[in-house]
């Protein structure tokens, strides 16, 4: 089917508008948890955490409370529409962000953030449905990709605003900047796009539909390997999040200056989205996504082969590694939409929960296999670097096994 590169007629703003609407809908997830990188050393000494590691469960309570509520938020965006999932996953992730800033215990800080996952896959996920109800296969790819662009902003400057405002507030201030990110993004979607989902194209919150969908989904082989193979690398970006404040700060002593470096990573590797919009029509999504992975292989193997062979000079290790990681969140940028795209191609009649189960797959499945690798951190890049090189290989042998959407 041929789609227009325009939005549909269910979409009267334009394409500019229409892409930075759903990446501020979309880095709602971003923002929730780069701007609290820089502010997990103080987290520690604030609530006198026994090891400092345990900090890093702020992000992946984040994480997986967003995972869980994908289960639900694509199949209940299909029975009401797509402005109503965003309404209410915003007021539960304000109501997150306001526990979260009076929280007194780790466990108390834990729960809120889970609360504040569950109501960010609201509007992470219609903004993948809305995206699907207006255009499909590589169109939709590269709408993807215009998106991820934008939402690479956020990484770029979300560790500074986050650092700034523990700086001058305190840590707990950051949670109430999420209200007012999620307050503003929720409301310019109500005022200027209307839903993309009519009433007779919605499905009913039925356990027996919603079993029907699921079994839909499951039993198509190449979607799930598409699944499978976006789990690889969300976890990927994940190891790359839990560990690069703590690498960053003991193994380099840039701990002060991590909000720049990590602000200079996610900018660079911004373009990798460009250059997949500019590339996936014509090359197509399986093929951009095999090379990536290939070439992140090699440039993993490369990297620990240099880390064990001792040879790295002080000043040379450091630039390394921020090379690395520009590769690493690059790699996303290449895969992430095209993955998407390949998952949801067939299941266009479902997208919400096609949206779901590759959103709650991916993101569960991949902090559990992520947060090990942030746990082992030993004051050296090498935990990261294994667990990077051994994700990659793993996805480069699944995705072998996919084929372009056209064939199948």
């Amino acid at each position: 089917m041929t789609v227009s590169a325009e939005p549909s007629a269910a979409s009267p703003i334009s394409r500019t508008e229409l892409v930075a609407l759903l990446a501020m809908m979309s880095a709602t997830v971003a923002f929730s948890i780069d701007a609290m990188l820089p502010a997990l050393p103080n987290i520690a000494s604030d609530l006198a955490l026994a090891d400092s590691n345990d900090a890093q469960l702020v992000i992946a309570a984040f994480v997986i409370g967003m995972g869980f509520g994908t289960l639900f938020s694509g199949p209940l965006s299909d029975a009401v529409g797509r402005h109503r999932i965003v309404v209410a996953g915003s007021i539960l992730y304000v109501v997150g962000a306001l526990l979260g800033a009076i929280a007194p215990t780790l466990e108390t800080l834990l729960a809120a953030r889970a609360l504040q996952g569950l109501g960010a896959s609201g509007p992470r996920v219609a903004a993948v449905a809305i995206s699907r109800d207006l255009f499909s296969g590589r169109q939709m790819a590269r709408i993807v990709s215009f998106i991820m662009t934008v939402f690479t902003l956020v990484p770029v400057l979300a560790p500074t605003i986050g650092a700034g405002i523990a700086w001058v507030f305190g840590w707990r201030a950051i949670f109430v900047s999420f209200a007012v990110f999620s307050i503003i993004s929720t409301t310019w979607l109500l005022v200027r796009q209307p839903e993309t989902l009519p009433s007779e194209k919605r499905r009913p919150f039925r356990p027996r539909e919603l079993s029907a969908g699921m079994r839909e989904v499951f039993s198509n082989g190449q979607v799930m390997l598409a699944i499978a193979v976006q789990t690889i690398v969300f976890t990927i970006l994940f190891i790359c999040l839990l560990s690069s404040q703590p690498v960053m700060d003991q193994a380099f002593g840039r701990g002060a200056s991590f909000p720049f470096w990590f602000g200079v990573v996610a900018a660079i590797s911004a373009t990798a989205s460009m250059l997949n919009a500019a590339i996936v029509i014509r090359i197509g999504m399986r093929r951009v996504v095999l090379t990536t992975l290939a070439g992140q292989t090699v440039i993993s193997g490369g990297y620990l082969a240099l880390q064990w062979s001792g040879a790295l000079a002080p000043g040379i290790d450091f630039a390394l590694f921020i090379a690395w990681m520009t590769t690493c969140f690059g790699m996303a940028g290449l895969c992430i939409g095209n993955l998407n795209a390949l998952a949801l191609q067939p299941m266009g009649h479902i997208a919400g929960m096609a949206a779901s189960i590759t959103a709650a797959t991916a993101t569960v499945f991949s902090m559990l296999l992520a947060a090990p690798v942030g746990q082992a951190f030993d004051g050296t890049p090498v935990p990261m670097t294994v667990g990077i090189l051994a994700a990659t290989i793993v996805g480069l042998l699944l995705m072998l096994r996919t084929r372009e959407p056209e064939e199948f």
